[in-house]
C-alpha cells in the first residue's frame, strides 16, 4: 500500500432510516458506521462529494484509511458500501477499525495482464473468460495489496487458472485455499474457438461439389 487517504467525517447522534434520509437529502452527506476493535460502534457522516471523489481511486477499497472524526483519528478499512441502484448516489458505508497486529479479511481486485499477448489467444485463436474479478485474502494491514496480478501470457487453449496458480504477495493468504484443495476455485480460462477448423470446412464442401458435377 503506497496511498494515504484521510477522510473527514462527523459524529452523528440522530439515527434511523428517517434521519439517514434527511442527512442525504438536506445535508448531502453519506451516513456511515465505524465498528470493530475494543470500542463501541460509532455513527458518522461524510460529505457525499468528498466520499465519491475518494471512491474514484480503486486503491481506496483496499487501503487502510484514516478517518478524521471531529479531530479524532481512526485507522479503518471500507468493509461495505451501498449505492443507489439507478443514480450516482452513495447510501451508506461500513468501516472496520484495524490494528497493525490484527489480521484482516478483505476482497482484493484481480488485474488480468498480457491478455492480448496470451499464447492461447494470439497463437491458438482461443478466448479468455474470467471466473472471478476479486479474491478474498487474509493478511496484516501492512501487507494488504491494492490488487493481485493474474498473468495470462503463457496460458494455452484448454487451460484453466485456479487460485493456487496465482502468485500472492508475501504475508497474504487466500481464505478459500485455507479451507482445503476442494476450495481451489477457477479464476480464468482460455477456451478453444467456436466452430470447426478450415479442414472441416473443406471436408463439408466436397460432397456439395460432387453433386454439382
Amino acid at each position: 500500500m503506497s496511498n494515504d487517504y484521510t477522510v473527514s467525517a462527523k459524529a452523528r447522534a440522530d439515527v434511523g432510516k428517517g434521519a439517514s434520509r434527511r442527512l442525504r437529502r438536506l445535508e448531502n452527506e453519506v451516513p456511515a458506521i465505524v465498528y470493530g476493535g475494543d470500542k463501541a460502534p460509532q455513527m458518522i457522516s461524510i460529505l457525499h462529494k468528498d466520499f465519491l471523489w475518494f471512491l474514484e481511486d480503486e486503491a481506496f477499497f483496499t487501503s487502510v484509511v484514516t478517518l478524521d472524526i471531529d479531530g479524532k483519528q481512526e485507522s479503518v478499512v471500507l468493509k461495505d458500501l451501498q449505492r443507489h441502484p439507478a443514480k450516482l448516489k452513495l447510501l451508506h458505508a461500513d468501516f472496520l477499525r484495524v490494528d497493525a497486529n490484527t489480521m484482516l479479511t478483505l476482497h482484493v481486485p484481480l488485474h488480468f495482464l498480457n491478455e492480448e499477448n496470451c499464447i492461447g489467444v494470439k497463437n491458438q485463436g482461443g478466448n479468455i473468460t474470467h471466473a472471478a474479478t476479486d479474491l478474498e485474502v487474509h493478511c496484516l494491514p501492512k501487507d494488504l495489496p491494492e490488487f493481485i496480478e493474474v498473468d495470462m501470457a503463457l496460458v494455452e487453449v484448454g487451460t484453466t487458472l485456479h487460485i493456487s496458480d496465482l502468485k500472492l504477495p508475501a504475508g497474504v493468504e487466500s481464505t478459500a485455499l485455507a479451507l482445503g484443495e476442494d476450495h481451489d476455485q477457477a479464476v480464468a480460462a482460455v477456451h478453444a474457438p467456436r466452430g470447426g477448423s478450415d479442414e472441416d470446412e473443406d471436408d463439408n464442401a466436397a460432397p456439395v461439389a460432387a453433386v454439382e458435377e
